[in-house]
């Protein structure tokens, strides 16, 4: 089983104050990026809102998630070890899972994969957030 990841949150404080650390590091990533597309004063005054720099935000912090990676029997021996209710997408007939779990919501998240591990890493991450954090952070879904 292999860990990659930075945030695994014990507690909603916990999550929280990470997640407002990220806010100067949003904005200057959305600020960077508007500066390399050329976008003049109107332009990024128009296009670069609250929402945009939020949204960011969320991304960033989604993709600095702790994941686990494994197979299904270090993925269910992870399971049997911890008090959680596992909620996993994609197909049972595959052999590797990734999962992420949060303890304040006695919840893991799971996602099946078979060869595409960064593609499931990245959507496991994301769906995380969704299912995990959106609702503790007080984000728009």
């Amino acid at each position: 089983m292999e860990t990659d990841g930075l945030f695994a949150p014990e507690t909603a404080a916990e999550a929280s104050a990470q997640f407002e650390t990220l806010a100067p590091a949003a904005s200057e990533v959305v600020r960077a990026v508007a500066k390399e597309m050329s976008f003049d004063t109107g332009e990024y005054d128009d296009r670069v809102t609250g929402e945009v720099i939020e949204t960011a935000r969320e991304a960033l912090y989604a993709s600095l998630l702790e994941v686990r990676i494994g197979d299904r029997e270090e993925y269910h021996q992870w399971c049997d070890d911890h008090e959680c209710e596992p909620v996993e997408v994609g197909s049972q007939d595959v052999d590797r899972v990734v999962w992420h779990a949060a303890p304040f919501a006695e919840t893991a998240v799971a996602a099946t994969f078979q060869e595409e591990r960064e593609a499931a890493v990245a959507t496991l991450r994301r769906q995380a957030f969704g299912r995990l954090y959106a609702d503790v952070l007080e984000v728009s879904p």
